[in-house]
């Protein structure tokens, strides 16, 4: 049985900390989880009326397959969710156990690094630009058949932005020891090879 092996990836909206997660994943062979997946569902089940918190205690797997988890919409209301104490609280225990799981496991977020796994033996903080993560987040969305324009999408990034770095609870930051990539000026490959050389020299 391989011992357990975490890598936490942090960063802010649509700075390529997804991307970047399931590619070292599947470089590595880990598990992965994108844990915004948790709080997107969360907001989903509020925006039909649920309370947030018992959203998030009675939150099961067929929640994160919701093909709308991705608009713009749930993502807002995923932000709003996660400045709660009680639906953060609700989530910990699941996403510390998926963290160490045999074989390791990969795993992005706002706060894995500081707060859901301090002790990963990897941690990788994605930033880039805002003007950059909006210009993308509105390529995604009208891939996706939404109409919005730029002004709008990096209105709703900075707002998130200040709504994660400015929370009471686990607000987004870098862990002391974390690997900062910035991708604002990156294709995907160079980002992902950074991130490999970085897990490589820990792991290998």
């Amino acid at each position: 049985m391989m011992s357990p092996f975490t890598v936490a990836i942090d960063g802010p909206a649509a700075a390529g900390k997804g991307t970047i997660s399931k590619a070292v994943a599947a470089h590595f062979d880990l598990a992965h989880l994108d844990t915004g997946l948790l709080y997107r569902a969360v907001g989903a089940r509020m925006l039909s009326g649920e309370d947030p918190i018992v959203a998030a205690q009675t939150l099961v797997a067929g929640d994160l397959e919701n093909p709308d988890l991705r608009t713009a919409e749930v993502a807002q209301s995923a932000s709003k969710v996660a400045v709660i104490p009680e639906v953060r609280a609700a989530l910990l225990d699941f996403q510390r156990a998926f963290a160490r799981r045999s074989g390791g496991a990969v795993l992005d977020g706002r706060d894995i690094g500081t707060v859901i796994c301090p002790q990963a033996e990897v941690k990788l903080f994605v930033t880039a630009s805002p003007e950059v993560r909006a210009q993308r987040r509105l390529s995604e969305l009208k891939e996706r058949g939404f109409d919005t324009d730029l002004d709008t999408v990096l209105a709703d990034v900075k707002a998130r932005d200040d709504r994660d770095m400015n929370r009471a609870d686990a607000p987004l930051r870098p862990a002391e020891d974390a690997v900062v990539l910035d991708t604002s000026e990156l294709g995907i490959d160079e980002a992902v090879a950074i991130a490999v050389k970085a897990i490589s020299a820990v792991r290998d």
